[in-house]
């Protein structure tokens, strides 16, 4: 089992994993929902832990231990396990019916611009939308009013994955980041692909083996050391993956992707990139086109 994916410790564990894994005692999780715009999720209950991913507004946590401020559980969206401070948490959980569209939009305590804002809202932060105020906002069930433009029904996908790749340009490198405030290599390929209406994974790996394992049209795979894929045709949204890395195309030539060389989203070429980094990140292990 993929501990990233499995909530278990020796002390305690899921209780659908009795029989499957050892642990003290079993226990039954109870769903909770984010409540902040933007909430870590940490390998250890502590502020000074590394960053394992984020969870945005909306998105349900089912919370298998409370203690000291944090809860142990697992991401509903992506399955992560880890550490959520007890504080981003609601224990009222509502079935969300849209999501932010926009890179990010303010969540506001009245429909008008100018009352208090609530905090900003990332893209694909989820929410139930309620009661309209006009055209312009809507109210959402945890209180608070954002624009209308900027959501859309949770089954409303966009087949234009470089141009939702492109909206992220210049958005900060963060490691484990998801959001649009900061996010790293395979968070913004989990979030162009959760807008293309396909849930991917987390981390580079789990991805990568996604593909695989789903139905993504192998482009290349590396067996052996000589193989080479710099002579293939890749065409725009084909991801390609280093051990640790992900980009994606943005045409034949270019890729986006985060990355810590230059600490945001940009844009390189992939090839000259690939040579830069072999020494680090090895040679490129595989290209899928989904």
């Amino acid at each position: 089992m993929d501990k990233r994916l499995t909530p278990a410790r020796p002390d305690l564990a899921a209780s659908h994993l009795d029989g499957q894994v050892e642990a003290e005692r079993f226990v039954d999780g109870m769903a909770h929902q984010v409540i902040l715009p933007v909430c870590g999720l940490r390998r250890v209950p502590d502020q000074k832990g590394s960053l394992e991913t984020q969870l945005l507004f909306g998105e349900t946590f089912t919370v298998y231990e409370t203690k000291d401020g944090w809860c142990w559980g697992q991401a509903g969206f992506d399955n992560y396990v880890g550490y959520v401070e007890a504080a981003a948490l609601n224990a009222a959980t509502v079935r969300n019916t849209h999501r932010v569209t926009a890179l990010s939009t303010w969540r506001y305590s009245e429909p008008d611009l100018k009352s208090p804002p609530l905090g900003p809202l990332p893209m694909n932060a989820k929410l139930q939308a309620g009661t309209d105020a006009g055209d312009k906002y809507v109210r959402e069930a945890q209180g608070g009013w954002v624009f209308s433009g900027h959501i859309a029904p949770m089954a409303e996908s966009t087949a234009d994955m470089v141009g939702l790749a492109r909206t992220f340009l210049g958005v900060p490198y963060l490691w484990g980041g998801r959001s649009s405030a900061g996010l790293d290599c395979s968070g913004l390929t989990q979030n162009v692909l959760e807008r293309r209406g396909i849930p991917v994974p987390r981390d580079t790996d789990q991805q990568e083996a996604w593909c695989r394992e789903n139905g993504a049209a192998e482009i290349f795979r590396r067996k052996k050391e000589r193989d080479d894929w710099t002579g293939l045709a890749l065409h725009p949204g084909d991801l390609v993956f280093w051990k640790g890395h992900v980009a994606m195309m943005v045409d034949s030539e270019d890729m986006i992707h985060a990355n810590a060389t230059a600490m945001q989203v940009s844009i390189d070429e992939a090839r000259e990139f690939s040579g830069r980094v072999s020494t680090e990140s090895g040679a490129v292990q595989a290209i899928y086109r989904i």
